[in-house]
């Protein structure tokens, strides 16, 4: 055991220093540099500035500085976004752009001589959160905003009774009435008011897709390609599902996997209506349209589940179905 440890220490020594004479015979050695990253300051919604310190180049120039930063721990100049702010020791100050809005971000300095690349110590921050913005619909109904990867969502599940024409969308409580249906029609879940307070109304995709159109104005019915956006940017449909879900049992079923609504989109299970009229899943699924059909009889929905951390288009239903709408911003 102690001849392999002291291997492991002859290695490491080989790939960390260079031992080598000077112009009187000396003996020298050569390390990778010896740095420290400053604090940030200035944070914006997309950017922010911090910097470095090199207290020692190792014995070697200094070849390349900056910063390097990811939304993951440990940034790398080989895995990460970074500045080059030149050479020597020294501090330098570097601004870091490009960054999403409300996300945590890790940092570095980084320092590169003959030897290697050093880096300094790792420095986290969350970007500003957008001013809060609201939308009004036709009805008087106000929702919140959320900005996520760039894009413009409301907070909060469609609640409006009429087009923005102003005319009215009915409201269908029968079932037979419903199942047979292949106009836009709104209805609560269960038929029930209270519920309409918390979730927002359910409409069938002939009101989604009505072109006296039933977004607020300067929003629409967001399409697959975005939602699909929305779900890459926040790390791909097998974990997305988590970070857009409310967070606790307060509405959610338990054990509501993976639930952390890292970036406020507050995604409520509302349950859906069925083709037939009837009631499935509130507690246990959050259910959207799309605006694009499937084909004549179908068309696509983002479901997220209570046992569940994934998020996607995961298939096509019925137009007749009953299911809760998000609008996105042009």
């Amino acid at each position: 055991m102690k001849k392999l440890i002291t291997l492991i220490l002859g290695i490491a020594l080989i790939y960390s220093c260079s031992t080598s004479t000077d112009g009187n015979g000396n003996s020298t050695t050569t390390v990778i540099p010896s740095l420290t990253t400053s604090a940030v300051s200035s944070i914006t919604t997309n950017s922010a500035i911090s910097g470095g310190t090199i207290s020692s180049d190792g014995g070697a120039t200094i070849t390349a500085r900056g910063l390097c930063w990811s939304t993951s721990p440990n940034p790398t100049i080989s895995l990460s976004t970074i500045t080059n702010e030149g050479t020597g020791t020294g501090s330098f100050t570097s601004s870091i752009t490009g960054l999403l809005a409300n996300t945590t971000y890790y940092v570095r300095a980084y320092a590169a001589n003959s030897q290697g690349t050093a880096y300094g110590n790792e420095v986290n921050f969350i970007t500003a959160s957008p001013p809060t913005v609201t939308v009004t619909d036709i009805d008087g109904n106000t929702y919140q905003t959320v900005s996520i990867c760039n894009q413009i969502w409301t907070k909060t599940n469609l609640n409006v009774t009429r087009y923005r024409n102003g005319a009215i969308i009915p409201q269908i409580t029968d079932a037979t009435q419903w199942a047979a249906l292949t106009t836009g029609a709104w209805c609560y879940y269960a038929n029930t008011t209270s519920n309409g307070t918390t979730y927002g109304k359910l409409y069938n995709w002939y009101a989604v897709n009505d072109p006296r159109g039933l977004a607020p104005i300067g929003y629409h019915i967001p399409t697959k390609t975005e939602w699909n956006t929305l779900i890459d940017c926040l790390g791909g449909s097998t974990v997305a599902g988590g970070k857009l879900k409310e967070t606790g049992t307060s509405h959610w079923n338990s054990p509501n996997t993976g639930a952390t609504d890292s970036n406020g989109f507050t995604g409520l299970p509302g349950g859906w209506r069925n083709n037939d009229g009837t009631f499935s899943s509130i507690g246990n699924n959050a259910n959207w349209w799309n605006y694009i059909e499937y084909d004549r009889l179908s068309a696509w929905w983002i479901n997220l589940g209570y046992n569940f951390i994934s998020a996607g288009n995961v298939g096509v239903v019925n137009k007749a179905y009953g299911l809760s709408v998000r609008c996105i911003k042009d």
